[in-house]
Order: structure tokens, then sequence, then C-alpha cells
């Protein structure tokens, strides 16, 4: 699927559900609003703190087996002489299996009723694997740092509140996250570092309407504007799209299910441009997740992502991510 047409048909999507009145991948980012992920939609709060905890479990593929790229270098050796492999060195020839736990601390306080700043800084540590070797590193990853602005709500309605709002998120995610680690006196492989040592920059539009007392659609569309690293490479730039939908299962039980779009563009190894097969595409994700309020202010999350579509490029498979989390405002 073209680019232009997956974002059309995310933003049809997007607009249908939020609208019904209306209107009847990168290797590196994650699926999902972050935001509505660790805060809820209930976001805009005056003076007061958000402050979320979050573990996150992933594990992707990426390349063909030894064999077909033996054959595929083979080909293409015979036809136009010497050839790199796509990742431009035998030993990083054959299929990568790429895990990733994170913990994330995610801060967010209200300066006014329309204005909410945010912090996530994230810990992550990452093994990647092949037949020719084992890597892993661990260490901060690049923090994010930016703002939640509302710029429209419907009126105040007594014992509902504001039951429509949209806003705007703009930020940039910092490079001073882990993005030289090293082993045996070599700096390791790029997709195992913990931080990608850009500043990336990202905005897009939020919002959120409620059903009626126990029913809230919620939804955001998203870009972001990566960077070459100091190493030359260039993660993708990314589209993001979601659209969710939460009920009230009694008074301290909730249940959401999301669609989750990530359009991303191939990344780039070295500052050249040459460009890795094997990365970017596009994916939707399913994320049903259950939240239960452990009073005192604290929410429990449990979710799952799971893969459900793909077109990915090149040789690539993203499985089910796990996240687990707790909310707590003060």
């Amino acid at each position: 699927m073209q680019l232009r047409h997956f974002k059309a048909a995310a933003i049809a999507l997007f607009a249908s559900a939020l609208f019904p009145s209306i209107v009847a991948a990168c290797s590196v980012c994650r699926c999902g609003d972050p935001t509505f992920n660790a805060l809820g939609t209930n976001i805009f709060t005056a003076g007061q703190f958000h402050l979320a905890l979050d573990y996150e479990y992933l594990e992707k593929e990426q390349g063909s087996d030894a064999p077909h790229h033996e054959a595929e270098a083979l080909a293409l050796a015979s036809t136009f002489g010497a050839h790199p492999l796509p990742h431009g060195d035998e030993e990083h020839a054959g299929r990568e299996t790429l895990t990733e736990t994170r913990l994330v601390v995610t801060a967010s306080y209200g300066f006014t009723e329309r204005l909410q700043a945010v912090v996530r800084i994230p810990w992550s540590q990452r093994d990647l694997s092949s037949e020719a070797e084992k890597l892993d590193a661990s260490g901060l990853g690049d923090p994010e740092i930016y703002g939640i602005y509302r710029l429209w709500s419907s009126p105040w309605e007594e014992g509902i509140g504001r039951s429509s709002w949209i806003s705007f998120v703009g930020g940039v995610k910092t490079p001073w996250g882990e993005n030289e680690a090293t082993g045996d006196g070599e700096r390791l492989d790029e997709h195992v570092q913990p931080g990608t040592g850009s500043t990336d920059w990202f905005g897009g539009l939020s919002a959120v309407h409620l059903l009626d007392a126990r029913s809230t659609l919620y939804g955001s569309l998203q870009y972001r504007q990566t960077a070459r690293n100091d190493f030359g490479y260039l993660y993708g730039d990314t589209f993001l799209a979601n659209v969710g939908y939460e009920h009230k299962l009694g008074e301290r039980w909730d249940l959401s299910l999301e669609a989750n779009a990530r359009d991303a563009g191939r990344d780039e190894m070295d500052a050249d441009g040459e460009e890795d097969p094997d990365t970017g595409g596009a994916i939707l994700f399913l994320s049903p997740r259950l939240l239960v309020d452990l009073g005192r202010s604290v929410v429990a999350r449990l979710a799952v992502q799971i893969p459900v579509w793909d077109d990915l490029n090149g040789e690539q498979k993203e499985k089910t991510v796990l996240n687990l989390g707790l909310t707590a405002t003060f």
C-alpha cells in the first residue's frame, strides 16, 4: 500500500470514529498513543500531577534466513560485481531477532485547564541475535518532552464535564539516550543501541468524545520527523494513527479497545542515503486494555498490542507487544 493511500485510509477511519454525525512501522517507533496509555483520557487537570510507570516487552524479526541472503548476494554479485549485503557486513547476514524490555516513567503537570506538559523517560534493555552473533546493550533511552494544548472543547455539562475536546500535541525526542554502546571495543549495531542519537520533532492532534457517562471515544494523529545521528544513521519518518473506545464495567473496572496504525519510511544506514530494505512500511495492531482502580487515585493497567495486518518493507515480522503500568494522580 502506498503511503498516501495508507494515510488517507487512517485519516478517514479516525474522522469517522470521532465525528460520526459528520462522516458516516519504523524499526524504533512504537504504535499507539503513549499519552492516552499512561494518563488516560482525563488529561487536562489544572494544578495536578500525573505519574506513570510502564513495563513494555516487544519482539520483532528482520531479514531473511541466511541461505536466502547468500543466494541474493551471489545473484547480485554475478550481475553487478561485488555488492554489500543489506546491513553492509557479512556478520549481519541472515535473520535477526530483536527483543526489548523497557521501563518508562511518564510525568505530567497541568499548568492550566488547557495546557498540559509531559516528560517521558525510558530505560531500555535490547538483545539482538542472529546465526552470526548475539549482541546486547542497556541504558537510558531517549527522553521525550512535549506539550498538549486544548484547541477546542464543548461547553461544560453538569455531571459530565466537557463532553468533547480537540487538542494539539507537539514536542521533541531528545538525543540524550545511550547511542555509543560498545562490545569488544567496537560500537554495537544501531538497532541494539538504547537511544537513537538524534533529535526528532513530532506533532499532531488528539481528541476525546464522551458518548455517555460510561463510554468514551478517543483518538489521535501524529507525524514524527527524524534526523540523522552522529554515525550517519537515519530512522524513517513515521505517521501514527490511533482510535480507541473505552467503557466502564463498574465502579473499579474499565475496558478499552484500540486500533493502532503506523506507516514509516525506510531507514538510511549512512550519510550517502543507502537504505536498509528490511525497515519501514505499514502495520496495524488491535490493542485491548484492562484498567482497575486500586484506590487512592492509583490505576493499574494491562494491555497487549496484537498485529493483525501489515505491509512492511522487505523481510520483517513484528510480534505481540505487552504493556503493564501504574498511574497515580495527585
